[in-house]
């Protein structure tokens, strides 16, 4: 409301501001003496009449018969009979004062009239004219007002879908690894402790760090090296997953926890133990580009659907966050899941 009323008094400004321009050069060019009556007929009370017909329609006949009841009937009806009045105030004062009014002198002094139709045509220009330019600037005004309150609220909505996306990868990362826990716990093995540390220097990343929009790149990396770690205590002589890292990783801003998933789809879906064929991961990046990929070999006794709701809800955050930034290629072969990511940092 406070912007869309800036806006209105802005646009009006700048209007009254030409207008009052126009009739300063009009008065300060004009060759032809004007008597005290005719600065008041045509500056007090026929500028009075122009405000007043601008403003009617401005703030009374838009909003209420148009905007709020949608007569657009009795908005014309209202349009045409304002005009009417106009006209009708101005003639009655032409009438009474035609020397002020309807006549004019010459340059070489003779003294000319002005018709009564032809002063009636020129007074319904006048009155459309600033009826006309009042409803250019209050639907300009409107416009910009609904597109700012459209913008607002998409904003919103995509901040609250966020959040709700969020707030399943956060616990869906969770169970896993607790889950990942208790079977070192039931166990009974010397990595129980270790893996505990490990994830609550991953939750301290996803509960503190990653509530701000963007982070640096490097920290999203190293949490996703973090959570290698912590996989590879699941397995007695360690996961096999080879990380790869290129380019210049120095300053660039991510979104945080978008590449998670990925990793930890590998994870739940592959064969993280063989060592002829390990898990994936490469990182490739400049200062504009990042390409990101993991690569798996397929546990074919999973009946799990590959995927699932990390895949889902990371996709869903790159439409979001990413659009048109992003390129997102998925291969399933019969023995190996492949993912890409190539984001426009």
């Amino acid at each position: 409301m406070k912007n869309s009323s800036r806006a209105s008094f802005i646009l009006n400004c700048i209007f009254w501001g030409i207008i009052g321009a126009l009739v300063a050069t009009s008065f300060i060019f004009s060759s032809r003496e004007h008597s005290l009556r005719e600065h008041v007929i045509d500056y007090l009370i026929f500028g009075s009449i122009n405000v007043a017909v601008f403003y009617i329609n401005y703030i009374v006949l838009i909003p209420e018969l148009i905007k709020k009841r949608k007569q657009y009937l009795w908005y014309i009806i209202c349009f045409i009979l304002l005009i009417v009045a106009s006209v009708g105030i101005k003639l009655g004062v032409a009438l009474l004062n035609p020397e002020s009014v309807l006549q004019y002198t010459t340059d070489d002094g003779k003294v000319q009239s002005i018709s009564t139709a032809n002063y009636v045509v020129t007074v319904i220009f006048i009155a459309g004219f600033f009826l006309v330019s009042s409803s250019i600037i209050k639907f300009a005004v409107d416009w910009f007002s609904n597109e700012r309150i459209q913008r607002n609220l998409e904003s919103e909505k995509k901040d609250m879908e966020l959040q709700f996306l969020k707030s399943q990868l956060n616990p869906h990362f969770l169970f896993n690894s607790l889950n990942n826990i208790y079977s070192l716990a039931y166990q009974k093995s010397d990595k129980t402790a270790d893996a505990i540390l490990k994830l609550s220097e991953i939750m301290r990343y996803m509960i503190y760090e990653s509530n701000d929009s963007w982070v640096s790149l490097d920290k999203e990396v190293e949490y996703v090296e973090s959570y290698v770690e912590l996989q590879k205590l699941r397995f007695k002589d360690g996961a096999a997953v080879e990380i790869s890292i290129n380019g210049v990783i120095d300053g660039q801003k991510i979104v945080p926890l978008i590449l998670i998933s990925f990793v930890e789809n590998a994870f739940k879906h592959g064969v993280a133990n063989d060592a002829e064929d390990p898990i994936k991961i490469n990182i490739i990046a400049n200062q504009k580009i990042l390409h990101f990929s993991v690569s798996n070999k397929k546990n074919t006794t999973n009946k799990d659907a590959i995927g699932g709701v990390g895949l889902n809800n990371v996709e869903r955050r790159l439409q979001l966050l990413y659009p048109d930034r992003y390129k997102l290629n998925i291969v399933n072969s019969a023995t190996h899941y492949t993912t890409e990511l190539m984001l426009d940092l």
